[in-house]
């Protein structure tokens, strides 16, 4: 009689167990005063959110971004992200990928989004052929004023309310990127 008791009980116990892994997986891990994020943790947060299409001048001008992929260079404090993009003028398609970029930034906590935005996005590289390769003036313009636009208004990850509700009382302080983590630091 004991022993399946304590079967089911140790089954029982590992679900419990599997199931807080997951939802640490998912939502980032809480260790003291830190809380912290794998690249593919955000990484899953950019896939549901591209591809994106921006238009400028009227729609004459259509940028597309798709494929983001995220990461955190060895012995770097910034993460790097780069896109496929795809250009398209005068009503030709933007959805094709066109080219591709990459940048890398800081992260910084947003309460009103409630999600990790850019900070001090730099564009670290830009090969578009059909505009001759290397960025040129436009196309400069075009990805800043996207950049600029992103880093305000779209988090690279949002906090959900099981996250939230993990944290308690305690506030969100400064976002650090170190040892290939992302690390958020709590203040109590």
């Amino acid at each position: 009689m004991r022993r399946p008791l304590l079967l089911a009980l140790f089954a029982l116990l590992a679900a419990v167990v599997i199931a807080g892994c997951s939802t640490l997986n998912a939502v980032g891990a809480l260790l003291g005063n830190q809380l912290t994020f794998t690249p593919l943790q955000l990484q899953g947060s950019l896939d549901r959110n591209f591809p994106k299409r921006y238009d400028r001048l009227g729609g004459l001008v259509s940028m597309t971004l798709m494929n983001p992929r995220l990461s955190i260079p060895q012995g770097t404090n910034r993460l790097r992200v780069d896109f496929d993009v795809g250009i398209g003028a005068m009503g030709s398609d933007s959805s094709r990928p066109s080219g591709r970029f990459g940048l890398s930034s800081a992260l910084r906590f947003n309460p009103s989004t409630r999600g990790l935005h850019l900070e001090q996005p730099a564009l670290e590289n830009v090969d578009v052929p059909m505009l001759g390769g290397v960025m040129n003036t436009s196309t400069r313009q075009l990805l800043n004023t996207w950049l600029t636009d992103y880093a305000r208004t779209e988090p690279v990850y949002r906090f959900d309310n099981t996250l939230l509700d993990r944290l308690g009382s305690r506030r969100i302080g400064r976002t650090d990127i170190q040892n290939g983590l992302v690390v958020v630091n709590l203040d109590n």
